[in-house]
């Protein structure tokens, strides 16, 4: 398994305990960027962490396929899906501190024309 995959489902599932954490009826319904991770690694036989296992609410033993199944099925029935800002009031995230960065104009003096 790839080092980028493994490092991205590890942020969607400690971001999943974050998101379960708030009580069911102001969760917001779960972002669409948990998708791509919860498809990768529907085929990946490896053993998730059991610190994963528990976080997910599987069993020890369980698998990456097992662990992305647990996120599917919490995209299942939705109809919406919520833009990164207004998921991001909900729950605590990392990549909020990235998103609110302004863009900053590029230095070319190092390539003289």
């Amino acid at each position: 398994m790839h080092p980028a995959a493994k490092l991205q489902f590890a942020r969607i599932v400690d971001e999943f305990v974050r998101w379960r954490a708030i009580a069911e009826p102001e969760r917001p319904p779960a972002p669409a960027w948990w998708w791509g991770a919860a498809f990768e690694m529907r085929d990946v036989a490896d053993a998730l962490p059991s610190r994963w296992c528990r976080q997910l609410r599987l069993n020890d033993g369980a698998t990456y396929a097992d662990g992305a199944a647990a996120l599917r099925r919490t995209m299942a029935d939705q109809t919406l899906v919520p833009w990164p800002y207004d998921f991001s009031r909900m729950v605590a995230s990392t990549d909020s501190d990235v998103r609110d960065l302004h863009v900053q104009p590029s230095d070319d003096s190092a390539f003289p024309p």
